[in-house]
């Protein structure tokens, strides 16, 4: 015996949807830090990143005056990898979800 179309109907509305949540990038978050000179900083986007100096000097001035900037964004595993090269360029970096 087939079931009837309201207890389809039923089953259907009882059921939880997966809901797909938006896939939320990560940021690399660079630090300031008492030991790196400003122009180390500034050179490290440069060279790393390959941002132009305007931007670097930029972003070093964010570092220094507001304690943080953020410098790149993707994929948790891409900035797994900048977070990575920051360190071994000697600043400190953290990763978080951009929320």
């Amino acid at each position: 015996m087939l079931p009837s179309a309201a207890a389809i109907e039923t089953e259907r509305s009882a059921t939880p949807s997966a809901t797909v949540e938006p896939d939320v990038p990560w940021i690399t978050l660079v630090h300031n830090d008492p030991v790196n000179l400003m122009s180390y900083v500034a050179y490290v986007f440069q060279s790393y990143f390959g941002f132009s100096e305007m931007k670097a000097n930029q972003l070093m001035l964010d570092v220094h005056n507001k304690g943080r900037a953020v410098v790149s964004s993707g994929t948790r595993e891409e900035m797994e990898r900048d977070v990575q090269a920051m360190h071994g360029y000697g600043l400190w970096a953290t990763l978080r979800q951009d929320r």
